[in-house]
């Protein structure tokens, strides 16, 4: 099955295509098509995924997978959430947007500094399907005092996960991708394929 990643982030897409490549899934970026971003401008993971989704789709006439995700930290009422790539601005760097947490963080004690990766991850069979597949992952962690590693992208390098007593971005590809909220939506969808 062809299908077109919509997705921006190149290392976003190199986690989702290793994924779906030993499925035998052809998977190309949507860069291959020249798809023009829409703007994301729905108020939760799960609309802006539709929204990536649907334009990929509509513009290549394939099935799209979009992946939307993010970062949501309790003690800031759920920030940077939906907003987690351009949290410091709309052409913020990774670590723009882990200074502006950390600056954001600066008071929070180490107890109430909870948090999680959400990722929702939505496929198409066309542009107009009425019923896409949508998965959702969720991966428990805490915000460190500064970054930590160096693997990986975003949010990663102050994303404790206490399961391995290290940051998300001391991780091998492999182990975040097993455990990690993309994996864990991705093995949510990869269960609703024989469905689809």
């Amino acid at each position: 099955m062809r299908l077109v990643l919509a997705s921006g982030n190149a290392k976003k897409a190199k986690e989702l295509s290793a994924l779906l490549s030993p499925l035998g899934w052809q998977v190309q970026l949507q860069s291959d098509f020249n798809v023009i971003q829409p703007p994301e401008d729905g108020l939760s993971f799960v609309e802006n995924a539709l929204i990536k989704a649907r334009a990929a789709s509509q513009q290549t006439g394939l099935p799209a997978i979009a992946d939307d995700s993010g970062l949501v930290v309790d003690a800031l009422l759920g920030a940077p959430g939906i907003y987690s790539a351009r949290y410091a601005g709309l052409s913020a760097s990774d670590a723009e947007n882990n200074s502006r947490l950390l600056a954001a963080m600066a008071d929070v004690p180490k107890a109430l500094r909870s948090a999680r990766f959400v990722s929702v991850v939505v496929l198409l069979r066309h542009s107009e399907d009425p019923l896409p597949l949508i998965a959702q992952g969720v991966w428990e962690g805490e915000i460190v005092q500064q970054p930590q590693g160096a693997e990986g992208f975003g949010y990663d390098p102050l994303f404790w996960v206490p399961t391995h007593q290290c940051t998300s971005a001391q991780l091998s590809a492999e182990e975040k991708n097993s455990i990690s909220h993309r994996g864990r939506a991705m093995a949510s969808l990869l269960a609703q394929l024989p469905n689809l």
